[in-house]
């Protein structure tokens, strides 16, 4: 019982989601797009730190590990201000009310 429920529940939020989302106007939705593609740039850039620190592995070459765990900690932190700097964006658009 509990199940049907619950995806009753998660059908009428569906539901409710995509309502709102044909709510968007165009302007909005590239607005959203433009937060979209900051949000991949700055994933495929902290995916190059990451492969970066990768094959600066000491076990495959030799290298040291603090500038692994370096470039991690860059890529971690060029992830989050992409994340953080597109939700301000999404959230800009949706504020507009276009």
């Amino acid at each position: 019982m509990k199940m049907i429920a619950r995806t009753a529940m998660f059908a009428s939020v569906a539901a409710l989601g995509l309502g709102l989302a044909a709510c968007d106007s165009k302007k909005e939705n590239a607005e959203e797009d433009q937060a979209a593609a900051v949000e991949a740039s700055a994933d495929a850039t902290a995916d190059a730190l990451e492969a970066a620190a990768d094959a600066s592995d000491p076990v495959t070459d030799g290298s040291d590990p603090a500038a692994e765990k370096s470039l991690d900690a860059k890529a971690d932190a060029v992830r989050e201000a992409g994340e953080a700097k597109a939700d301000a964006m999404k959230d800009q658009a949706d504020k507009a009310d276009h």
